[in-house]
């Protein structure tokens, strides 16, 4: 493998770990949490004996703020994870600016050990540094794993979280939305929902689907039925 290759290779990955980062990961566990989150809270008020009113507002309720909590957390976790990367980007910054040489013998080095002939790696660090910009990009992404001009945005990632938990979250919450006043159906569109979220995870980490489908299935109805016990053990001690 040349080392354009090697590069296209290095980027090709640092672009799906980005989307994984950014967007998607927090879509599908937001979308996941917040399925678990209501059904268990919808099965909690129903089995205590709750109105379909009270079920409806606390479904809402736990959709509201279960889904901007999401958010909230996703926006500090990815700004911290940022401002942090940022800080060392700055640090190789003022060794490539104050270290220039030993910081070209160690780019000469990492290629070296890619496989990279010790004349052409000696030749390609003296291309790279002599553009300030591209050496810092490719010391960050060799020795900090992610490059410096395309870290994932704090503001796609709450939102992609936010959207998915409320997505997740109204499932449950369907039947009494239409009308209903049906616990068995809304936990049966609940498992429905768990299986294909399951699976759709699974699929995308290349992992059995039916594997990924019922493990989440199965946390939900754990999640639920605890929840549930305790709705019908709170409400007959109401009563």
């Amino acid at each position: 493998m040349t080392l354009s290759d090697k590069q296209h290779a290095d980027t090709h990955g640092h672009e799906h770990r980005d989307v994984s980062g950014g967007w998607l990961r927090p879509a599908v566990f937001g979308a996941m949490d917040g399925l678990v989150t209501n059904v268990s809270l919808i099965a909690g008020v129903g089995g205590g004996g709750g109105s379909r009113h009270a079920i409806v507002l606390t479904g809402l309720a736990g959709l509201a703020a279960g889904a901007f909590s999401m958010a909230a957390g996703e926006f500090v976790s990815v700004s911290s994870q940022n401002e942090l990367v940022h800080a060392e980007v700055e640090k190789e910054r003022h060794e490539l600016t104050y270290n220039a040489v030993a910081e070209q013998a160690e780019l000469a080095g990492m290629l070296r050990r890619r496989g990279v002939s010790a004349a052409t790696a000696r030749q390609a660090a003296a291309e790279i540094s002599a553009h300030p910009e591209k050496a810092l990009a490719v010391h960050a992404l060799e020795e900090l794993g992610v490059d410096p001009a395309e870290l994932p945005s704090p503001v796609v990632a709450a939102g992609a979280s936010l959207a998915a938990f409320a997505v997740g979250a109204v499932i449950p919450l369907l039947p009494y939305l239409l009308g209903f006043d049906a616990l068995g159906v809304a936990l049966g569109l609940s498992a429905l929902a768990a299986l294909i979220g399951g699976g759709l995870v699974a699929r995308l980490t290349s992992r059995p689907v039916w594997r990924g489908a019922i493990r989440q299935l199965a946390l939900g109805v754990l999640a639920a039925g605890i929840t549930y016990l305790i709705g019908r053990a709170v409400g007959g001690l109401a009563s």
